[in-house]
């Protein structure tokens, strides 16, 4: 049976629906063109739906005795308190998610240093979070989010969508756990988890062999916990050449000599930032056609993404 589409959320405007403040959009071409490919998508606008005109006036998180507000300073309206009712609602009913895709700097939905005015006006720091995404990263911690604007970081981008990716699997094994599927579903990731995070790596193989002292449920959440905490940042050069290096190490005894030295020329060269990762990539996968090696074949990280969105390409 074919699994189905991840589904993710977006901020409205990112994928063109003219809801800002001055009744425009801000699509994003990935993530309506190439992303939609890829998932089905659960659009919102807060500010919306918690009852704001568009347009608007413009609303600004500020700092008022020593909180953060959701503030309209033309009218003089706090809009802090309908946008926490307003997530407390509409929450619970985004578990089905895999990510969420939102909109930069907006005080409402950016994730990372949105403009927060000082108490006394005379100043701004850029530290924010908006109010919905704060709710929203709280309740789901696990889950991918990420900004329109940081999705144009081609790193970012790959490593964004092979979480959603990830995190949608990981959601099916945490709804049937069991130790064998715990088992077969780190087998399959094992070498994606290397170029990631290789502490992580080093502790998940023994957690997934040992007992564990409690259920399978809790067994498969601490093993999710932690890998998504190993993707949650793009794998490096160095990651790359690691398991690059450890792929080669299966073929030692297959090799031509000509064959091993232009596959470790390759890694070299990738690795100084001479090729981009498809060229070793590329002699790994005609070196499996002609010596397989189910193990290898098997891992998602020959193939983390789609091909069709070239999301490897310029890494």
């Amino acid at each position: 049976m074919t699994q189905a589409k991840p589904i993710i959320g977006v901020s409205a405007c990112v994928i063109g629906h003219k809801v800002r403040f001055d009744s425009g959009h801000k699509r994003s071409a990935f993530v309506d063109d190439q992303l939609r490919q890829l998932v089905e998508f659960k659009p919102l606008c807060p500010e919306v739906n918690v009852g704001m005109t568009t347009p608007r006036p413009t609303i600004r998180l500020r700092e008022v005795a020593g909180s953060i507000r959701l503030m309209d300073d033309k009218n003089h309206i706090d809009h802090t308190d309908a946008m926490n009712r307003y997530s407390d609602e509409v929450l619970p009913t985004l578990s089905e998610l895999s990510g969420y895709v939102v909109c930069a700097k907006s005080p409402t939905c950016g994730m990372e240093r949105v403009k927060i005015l000082q108490e006394d006006c005379k100043g701004a720091q850029y530290k924010g979070r908006g109010v919905f995404t704060s709710a929203l990263m709280r309740r789901y911690p696990l889950l991918p989010v990420e900004e329109d604007g940081r999705l144009n970081d081609l790193p970012i981008r790959e490593n964004f969508v092979l979480r959603v990716l990830i995190y949608h699997q990981a959601k099916a094994l945490l709804q049937k756990p069991s130790q064998r599927a715990l088992l077969h579903f780190h087998q399959k990731h094992k070498l994606l988890l290397l170029a990631h995070n290789e502490p992580i790596y080093r502790q998940l193989g023994p957690l997934v062999a040992t007992e564990f002292e409690g259920s399978d449920s809790d067994k498969a959440l601490q093993y999710v916990t932690q890998m998504m905490a190993a993707l949650a940042k793009p794998a490096t050069r160095r990651g790359h050449t690691n398991v690059l290096q450890h792929i080669q190490g299966y073929f030692k005894k297959d090799l031509e000599p000509s064959e091993k030295q232009h596959l470790q020329d390759t890694i070299l060269a990738y690795h100084s930032g001479q090729l981009p990762l498809m060229a070793p990539m590329t002699v790994v996968k005609h070196i499996l056609s002609k010596y397989p090696k189910p193990y290898i074949s098997d891992q998602s990280y020959l193939e983390p993404t789609p091909v069709q969105l070239a999301l490897r390409c310029n890494l």
